[in-house]
């Protein structure tokens, strides 16, 4: 199939959380809707009601969206350049392989990806080609974009560690903190694991904890340095928390990074803690238009984006890898992992 000749036709796979038009994250309708080079084109969802809120909200922007309650029916009659699923995590890696087969150019994924490494494995495959961008922001916020530019320009020196205090759970949330952590270490290959899972059995029968429990991980990296994952100090009105080390200095990142500091071991000043000049949000989750610009761009010149699907493998798997680690009593193990078929199941989601 070619490229339409000028907007790219985005087609949407699940729009529970895209019925009205506020940024924020997950809204993908209003991340296209930002992006010029965009249109979409037709809605997939299982709920009528959904579909139509939907159709309501964006109406007047795109017209009468066609919408389905049939996934491949959407697709063999819309043919869209570009999809955007935002599903559950068990339909993923179908609805992927399909929407491949049919010919679109490129895919935007909510997280978390996937249910087992066999699903991702699937996926990894079936986007060799086509450009996959999962939507972990902190690739595409301004403030980290510049703290991994400083880290690779060498602000610290080689970066021998670093600590995420972010996990509430391994899978769902958990590819946050390793993407985040990994891109910060420089994103160099993780070729092993050591955790342990929380214990959660004195959890009510019914409880997410049961089902997603958190942990805490070392994650070792190619070139020697360890990168550590807990929830422990971890605030829930702070956002995530991190701290790089390198041989020439650390990296404080608070609240989520909206307050950081460097710390240089050879400042002649003395002067401790600087804080950092990072650039501002100055518009309502401008990640969100940032990663469909990046998608935009990968298709018309057959690159990849900022979270494809070496990122997404990392990311993924080190969450699985944790569980693994935890069943042999937080012993390491060698990534890739050996066993593809441990299942994590999935938050209700939406409709589905």
């Amino acid at each position: 199939m070619e490229l339409s000749q000028d907007k790219l036709r985005v087609a949407v796979a699940g729009c529970h959380r895209m019925t009205h038009r506020t940024p924020g994250s997950h809204n993908f309708a209003t991340a296209f809707h930002a992006a010029p080079e965009t249109d979409v084109v037709a809605v997939f969802d299982l709920g009528a009601e959904t579909r139509t809120e939907f159709v309501d909200c964006w109406r007047e922007v795109w017209g009468e969206i066609p919408s389905y309650h049939d996934y491949r029916q959407m697709l063999a009659e819309i043919q869209p350049d570009l999809l955007c699923i935002a599903t559950r995590q068990t339909m993923h890696a179908d609805q992927i392989e399909l929407a491949v087969e049919a010919g679109v150019h490129g895919v935007l994924c909510d997280k978390p990806l996937v249910t087992s490494l066999a699903e991702m494995d699937r996926i990894v495959a079936a986007c060799q080609e086509v450009p996959l961008l999962l939507g972990l922001d902190r690739r595409w916020m301004p403030r980290y974009c510049a703290l991994r530019e400083l880290v690779a320009d060498g602000v610290i020196g080689e970066v021998t560690s670093a600590t995420a205090y972010a996990l509430s759970n391994l899978i769902n949330h958990g590819c946050h903190s390793y993407d985040a952590i990994l891109g910060l270490a420089g994103d160099v290959e993780p070729v092993w694991v050591s955790g342990l899972v929380d214990d959660v059995s004195a959890e009510p029968p019914d409880s997410r904890r049961r089902m997603d429990p958190a942990g805490n991980a070392q994650i070792g990296l190619a070139n020697g340095a360890v990168l550590y994952v807990t929830p422990n100090g971890r605030h829930e009105n702070a956002g995530m928390t991190f701290e790089v080390a390198g041989e020439n200095g650390r990296l404080f990142l608070l609240d989520d990074a909206n307050e950081s500091y460097l710390w240089s071991a050879d400042d002649p000043s003395g002067a401790g803690l600087r804080p950092l000049d990072l650039p501002e949000e100055t518009e309502p989750w401008p990640a969100g238009k940032a990663m469909v610009s990046d998608l935009v761009e990968a298709v018309q010149t057959g690159g990849r984006t900022a979270c494809d699907i070496e990122h997404v493998r990392r990311a993924t798997e080190i969450g699985f890898a944790i569980h693994g680690s935890s069943m042999q009593g937080g012993a390491k193990v060698d990534l890739p992992l050996a066993d593809r078929s441990f299942r994590v199941e999935s938050y209700p989601w939406g409709n589905e």
